[in-house]
């Protein structure tokens, strides 16, 4: 009996992954409130971080090592931003860049308009992965690193 309970939920595991969709970097869409809106969403979160970098070095918290690793995420996250910023406005809002399917695993970017070279710049910054990553990381070891530091808690009922 045990074994037809792991049955089903292995084969459906198994069938989501045996059929991958597409997945892709930066994300569309709808016109044109959508895309704006989602614009104005990365210019507050450039200025959040900014911000953000702006208290923890005026607060001398960068001293640190958890607030500097904070620190570093919020520049990555910055850095991200402006990419994702850059990546909707040449493909979604000005349409200079036009990707098109030629196989299963190919696709051909080439510059509707402008220059030529916006081709490979768009497909760099199309791996905004390279900079969103880094900045999770580096949030994650600047969190890990203050809750070590921090002293720990009084608990409910113990003798002081």
């Amino acid at each position: 009996m045990t074994g037809k309970r792991f049955l089903i939920p292995a084969a459906a595991a198994f069938g989501l992954l045996a059929v991958p969709m597409p997945a892709l970097a930066t994300q569309a869409h709808g016109d044109p409130e959508g895309i704006v809106a989602h614009q104005i969403a990365h210019v507050v979160f450039i200025v959040s971080m900014a911000i953000l970098i702006y208290w923890l070095r005026k607060r001398r918290l960068v001293k640190q090592a958890g607030w500097k690793y904070i620190q570093y995420a919020a520049l990555f996250f910055i850095l991200w931003n402006l990419d994702a910023f850059l990546a909707h406005l040449l493909d979604e809002q000005l349409a200079w860049i036009q990707v098109e399917k030629i196989g299963f695993w190919q696709q051909r970017i080439t510059a509707a308009k402008g220059p030529d070279i916006l081709a490979p710049v768009y497909y760099l910054i199309k791996m905004d992965h390279l900079l969103c990553v880094p900045a999770m990381i580096f949030l994650y070891m600047g969190l890990n690193r203050l809750l070590r530091t921090q002293p720990p808690e009084n608990t409910v009922g113990s003798s002081g």
